[in-house]
């Protein structure tokens, strides 16, 4: 089976393993992290805390998710590609999931998705990867060859090169090289 490129599909095997680690693993993290808090703040200040930071986080998803709402419109309307628009509102999508859940460290990584001022940092982490996913997946585009970060401008001769092959050129006709030449041509 190959895929558009030609090329041998491949498949997917980085995820799903990191899925499933990250379903067993982060609960046992939340909950150590919970009882170590609790042992050194009390139980009922350390429910407390959770209560107030699940509150906090969604307040600033309410109020960040007005912003980004309102950005990705604004560039709807301008007719301009809402990359960065969009980027945010999946940090923000992820990042609000993060701090509803309880725990601790879920919401040390949600905020770092939601923080305006942290959410930059976020998005060009999740741009490189995403580019990196994309490029392992489909060896750069399978339509126009390109591959991300290696287009370089062709150098004085390869222009030079390129001009003269294009003044060769007759316009309206068409030229097979895999068909030899007719008797009128040689």
């Amino acid at each position: 089976m190959s895929n558009v490129s030609g090329s041998p599909a491949r498949k997917t095997r980085g995820l799903p393993w990191f899925v499933a680690a990250a379903l067993l693993v982060v609960p046992i993290v939340e909950i150590y992290v919970i009882i170590q808090v609790g042992q050194v703040i009390g139980g009922w200040p350390t429910v407390a805390l959770l209560l107030v930071e699940s509150a906090l986080g969604a307040w600033l998803i309410k109020r960040e998710g007005r912003r980004a709402f309102a950005a990705l419109k604004a560039s709807l309307d301008t007719g301009r590609m809402p990359g960065k628009e969009l980027a945010d509102a999946a940090l923000l999508l992820i990042g609000g999931t993060l701090l509803l859940t309880p725990g601790f460290a879920t919401d040390i990584v949600g905020f770092f998705f939601v923080l305006p001022f942290t959410r930059p940092l976020a998005r060009r982490a999740l741009s490189a990867f995403l580019g990196r996913r994309i490029v392992a997946q489909l060896g750069g585009n399978p339509i126009t060859g390109f591959m991300p970060g290696t287009f370089r401008p062709p150098t004085a001769d390869q222009a030079e090169a390129q001009r003269r092959r294009n003044d060769d050129v007759i316009q309206g006709e068409v030229i097979d090289p895999d068909q030899p030449p007719r008797p009128q041509d040689r």
